[in-house]
This record gives structure tokens, C-alpha cells and sequence, in this order.
């Protein structure tokens, strides 16, 4: 019993340590003609993934660029609406990475992006790798990577149900401003044929001079 509970823990255990340890994951709004950066110090050796998306705004699109410590650019893109990028850090030090905005004028942007930075935390880190793990480790270990998954999933739904919510509040607001332009010309247009129409039936006088011999 106390093993199976101590199992449990370290499993929960584990999930918090890959929110605290394995990176950085924001939902942060880009104004226009302007640019955002962030910084993660890495180890050489480290592997590292960005993944980021344009979530509202515009084309949905922003330009992204990766340098290592040194300024060597290791990732760029141009309107971009997403993608996904992974790379070992070849030197300790530094990295910075930058969402711009600079070539859109009117257009504010909400960028989502996950920096992960190395391997996930070994599940039990106590244990002899040498051994074969137990039945309850082995649950342990499949629950744990399904859990994974279902945050990945959970983030991406959250994410696509945000940009459709975005599109769908811009088309209303499209749809409601033609309506109102409608109303205004359909107003206009009455007024004028009403107008057109009376000046046709009104009595116009007419008047006679008599020219005296």
C-alpha cells in the first residue's frame, strides 16, 4: 500500500516538475509596428523546441526570429501563422527569440508560444534503470505520458477554439456594420423616390399676362 502510494506521488510529482523545469509557455498581445522578446538561458547540449501560433489579429501572422548567444540567427520566419522549430543549443549561454509586428500599421496580434526547454524529468528518479520496472511503475509511466498528451490536446483545442471565437466576433461585426449601411441606403433611397414622386403629382401655377393693344 505504501508503495503504490509513494508511486503515486512521485507521479505527481513529476507533472508539476514539467510545468516548473522544461520551459516557458505565454499568451502575450503584439501591437502593431512593434516587436517582443524573450530570453532563455540554455546548456550546450540541451535539446529545445518553439512552437508557437498566431492566436487573433490581422492575418493572422507574425515574423520570428531565433539567435544564439553569440547574434547567429538559428530560426527565421516571415508571416508566419504557426510552426514549430527544435534545435540542440551548441554553446552554453543566452538565447533570445523575437515576435515582430513591424510590418502591420493598424493591427494588434495575440501570439501564443511554447520554449521547451530539454527531455522530461525522469519519472523515478530513485529507482535502478537496470531492473525492470513493476507493474504499478509501468501504469505509472503510461498514465503519465497519456496526461501528456491530454495537455498538449487541451492547449490546442484552447488555442483553436480562441481563433475561431476571434473570427467569429470579426464577422459579426463585419456583418453588423453592413447591415447598418444597408438601412442607411434603403432610408436614402426612400426619402428620394418619395421626394421624385410628389414633385411629379404638385400642382405647378401657371400664370397669364395679358398684353394690352
Amino acid at each position: 500500500m505504501y508503495g503504490s502510494l509513494r508511486v503515486l506521488l512521485q507521479v505527481l510529482w513529476a507533472q508539476l516538475l514539467c510545468g516548473w523545469v522544461l520551459g516557458s509557455e505565454l499568451t502575450f498581445e503584439l501591437p502593431d509596428n512593434a516587436k517582443q522578446c524573450f530570453y532563455e538561458d540554455i546548456i550546450i547540449g540541451t535539446k529545445c523546441t518553439l512552437e508557437f501560433q498566431v492566436v487573433t489579429g490581422g492575418h493572422y501572422d507574425v515574423d520570428c526570429r531565433l539567435e544564439d548567444p553569440d547574434g547567429t540567427t538559428l530560426y527565421k520566419e516571415m508571416k508566419k501563422q504557426y510552426d514549430s522549430f527544435t534545435f540542440t543549443a551548441a554553446k552554453n549561454g543566452t538565447y533570445k527569440f523575437c515576435f515582430s509586428n513591424e510590418f502591420s500599421t493598424f493591427t494588434h496580434k495575440t501570439v501564443y508560444f511554447d520554449f521547451q526547454v530539454g527531455d522530461d524529468p525522469p519519472l523515478f528518479p530513485n529507482e535502478n534503470r537496470v531492473t525492470a520496472l513493476t507493474q504499478m511503475e509501468s501504469a505509472c509511466v503510461s498514465i503519465h505520458e497519456a496526461l501528456k498528451s491530454v495537455i498538449d490536446y487541451q492547449t490546442h483545442f484552447r488555442l483553436r477554439e480562441a481563433q475561431g471565437r476571434s473570427r467569429a466576433e470579426d464577422l459579426n461585426t463585419r456583418v453588423a456594420f453592413w447591415s447598418i449601411g444597408e438601412a442607411i441606403i434603403l432610408l436614402v433611397v426612400s426619402i428620394s423616390q418619395v421626394v421624385l414622386l410628389r414633385s411629379f403629382f404638385s400642382d405647378k401655377k401657371t400664370t397669364t399676362t395679358r398684353v394690352g393693344s
